[in-house]
């Protein structure tokens, strides 16, 4: 197995260590970071990161948004501190059922999933299953629970909210929307790759490229932490074997019968997730809301957490 972080040296100074926990659930290893709800009446929301990332890309969204709501956010399978991903479980249903679970062990019924980039198709996925529950719930005249985790409230569930940060659920137009999954999968099968790329990524240029692509611009801190990230093959490996196993051909089929309203946040300098891919996501899913943040690359909720948490705040409502 690639070598991975270690928690008393890597996460010594991790941002919000005192927020960390660590949960085993049905053979996936997770790390995960909450804040607890700041009021009894205070719903709870569920943040998701994305392909290469970990729960760190909220360092500075989370404590602003945890003033209003309790947060969970966890390093998803593969990412940062959380284990790999039992075989076969990488993909989106995989993670997304993964996540459902890890919300039945915290006891947590989340109000809100926010996702960014792929976070924003897990989040999806689980709409789409609880949206399905709902509906079979109604059928047989019972009450749904109105929540990803499955956790019932005694009161009548209110609205989910779901949000998508520079969202990526649509496949890659052209050539490399066909050639992105068999050459992840050719990558992932190696198991040299996770090391080469490694190596190659932590070097102070090549990291420096990599976080400009995204039209972001960072400050020290946080480029550090995306560096110790690809310093470790097993999160590069994590990854590699998240983008292999990716699906958004058939995310895209499935989008039409998403029931629960989704927002998405797009930022006009983004240059993983081109702009472009709201309307495109609009086409297939006509009620969504696109909410435009001009000036602001990929990592947006980085680069200006409080200019982020306030269209998220308006847009949830609280």
């Amino acid at each position: 197995m690639a070598a991975g972080l270690h928690w008393a040296t890597d996460g010594r100074h991790w941002p919000h260590r005192e927020r960390s926990r660590f949960v085993d659930v049905a053979g996936q290893h997770w790390h995960v970071q909450q804040w607890p709800p700041p009021r009894p009446d205070a719903p709870t929301w569920l943040l998701l990161h994305g392909t290469g990332a970990s729960a760190h890309s909220f360092r500075g969204l989370a404590p602003l948004l945890a003033a209003h709501a309790g947060i969970v956010a966890p390093d998803l399978p593969g990412h940062g501190f959380s284990g790999a991903a039992p075989i076969g479980r990488a993909g989106m249903e995989g993670m997304a059922q993964a996540v459902r679970m890890l919300l039945r062990e915290l006891g947590v019924a989340p109000a809100c999933t926010i996702g960014h980039s792929a976070g924003a198709a897990i989040a999806v996925r689980l709409r789409l299953r609880a949206d399905a529950d709902a509906a079979s719930a109604r059928a047989a005249g019972m009450r749904p629970a109105g929540d990803v985790g499955d956790v019932a409230d005694a009161a009548a569930p209110l609205p989910h909210r779901l949000v998508g940060l520079n969202a990526a659920l649509l496949p890659l137009p052209g050539l490399a929307g066909t050639l992105f999954s068999p050459a992840a999968k050719l990558l992932a099968l190696n198991p040299l790759a996770p090391y080469v790329f490694s190596w190659h990524a932590a070097q102070g240029a090549v990291l420096t490229r990599l976080l400009r692509s995204t039209g972001s611009t960072l400050d020290a801190e946080g480029a550090a932490l995306y560096r110790r990230l690809i310093e470790s093959p097993a999160h590069v490996a994590g990854a590699l074997t998240m983008m292999a196993q990716w699906d958004l051909p058939a995310l895209a089929r499935d989008l039409p019968r998403l029931k629960t309203p989704l927002h998405l946040v797009v930022a006009e300098a983004d240059g993983t997730v081109p702009p472009a891919d709201a309307q495109r996501v609009r086409r297939l899913l006509p009620g969504v809301t696109v909410h435009r943040l001009p000036g602001l690359g990929h990592l947006a909720h980085e680069e200006a957490p409080a200019r982020v948490a306030e269209l998220l705040l308006k847009l949830v409502g609280v």
